[in-house]
């Protein structure tokens, strides 16, 4: 008795596996390219400004200050907006919530007759409660921080626009009525022997306090984690609805308190204060080596970007670069760092 014994059918040929290899920049680059940039566009600036007497306009040491109080109220904004992009998000609104803040303390102020510290805390109340609405929509109705930020720009700006009758609100001091006290004349001097513009020692403020958090409390690691992987967060026990809202309430908070400042070297509050600062803000934070992903970044490239924004602006205003070109050239740079961050080592 004999076995037939069937071959095995032949199996047909495993197709080749293709893997596409991405080009990847090790992070560490992105940690140092905010600083690498502000070294290049400060040596450039030297080299490229106009002199006077042989003297560079560019280091002159009011120039360099100067272009500390302008920077100030975008890198105190974009202190917040780092928090906000940690944890893969955006904030639209913070322009807004300036012109809103701006408009606010005005009126309180000026036309209420407010004294200044309860003026400031109730408009930075506002902030705060404006942030934490925009982050509790954004994370219990699931709808996109994106959507939710556009829809409070224009709720702010409205409101803006309804508090001030849509009028400019003239800050005047001095005594008398609809004078404002001569403590928030403050935002508009200098300390240290008339030196230091009081809104720069506020942004180093702030920059120091955000630094400290990210770099010792349990609220910057839920951050960092939520933008890392969000389901792994909430597994991992965070509560990640509470730091979402407390982050975005961050970023009204800081966007409220550059509104007060702006109202204060301004003298006058104006609705319509603030337009595209949240553009500046994104920048400043992407430029700083913060991926638009989440989870990855430093408030210490932000205040870098925030520099290097500030000295642009500075140098091109020196060599008298017609507007337009400065809005082409600073797009040019927002999209080259954009851009670079496809090279950037997958996080998830």
């Amino acid at each position: 008795m004999t076995t037939d014994t069937v071959a095995p059918a032949p199996q047909p040929p495993e197709p080749e596996r293709t893997t596409k290899r991405r080009f990847v920049i090790p992070e560490r680059f992105f940690t140092l390219q905010s600083y690498v940039a502000l070294a290049l566009v400060f040596v450039l600036s030297v080299a490229i400004s106009p002199r006077r007497g042989g003297e560079i306009l560019f280091l002159d040491t009011d120039n360099l200050l100067e272009i500390l109080r302008q920077v100030s109220e975008i890198g105190i904004i974009a202190v917040g907006m780092t928090f906000v992009i940690l944890i893969a998000g955006i904030d639209l609104s913070v322009g807004a919530v300036l012109g809103l803040a701006s408009t606010g303390v005005a009126s309180l102020l000026v036309i209420d007759g407010y004294g200044v510290l309860p003026a400031v805390l109730l408009i930075l109340v506002i902030g705060l409660a404006f942030g934490a609405v925009q982050g509790t929509l954004t994370t219990f109705l699931g709808i996109q921080a994106f959507i939710v930020t556009l829809a409070g720009m224009q709720v702010a700006r409205g409101l803006a626009r309804i508090w001030s009758d849509g009028q400019v609100i003239g800050i005047a001091y001095g005594g008398g009525e609809g004078t404002v006290p001569d403590g928030f004349e403050l935002l508009d001097s200098r300390t240290f022997n008339g030196t230091i513009p009081i809104p720069a020692l506020i942004f180093v403020g702030v920059a120091i306090i955000a630094l400290l958090v990210v770099r010792y409390t349990v609220f910057a690691r839920h951050v960092y984690a939520i933008g890392g992987n969000e389901r792994a967060a909430r597994l991992s026990g965070i509560p990640v609805a509470r730091v979402k809202i407390t982050v975005f309430a961050i970023a009204g908070l800081l966007s409220a308190l550059a509104g007060i400042i702006h109202a204060g070297q301004y003298n006058q509050g104006d609705p319509n204060a603030g337009i595209e600062y949240e553009l500046d803000a994104i920048a400043a934070v992407v430029i700083g080596g913060t991926s638009l992903m989440g989870g990855v970044g430093s408030v210490a490239g932000t205040l870098a970007g925030a520099l290097l924004l500030g000295i642009l602006n500075n140098i091109l205003l020196l060599k008298n670069i017609d507007s337009d070109v400065q809005l082409l050239i600073k797009g040019l740079i927002i999209v080259a760092a954009a851009g670079i961050q496809v090279f950037r080592p997958q996080q998830r």
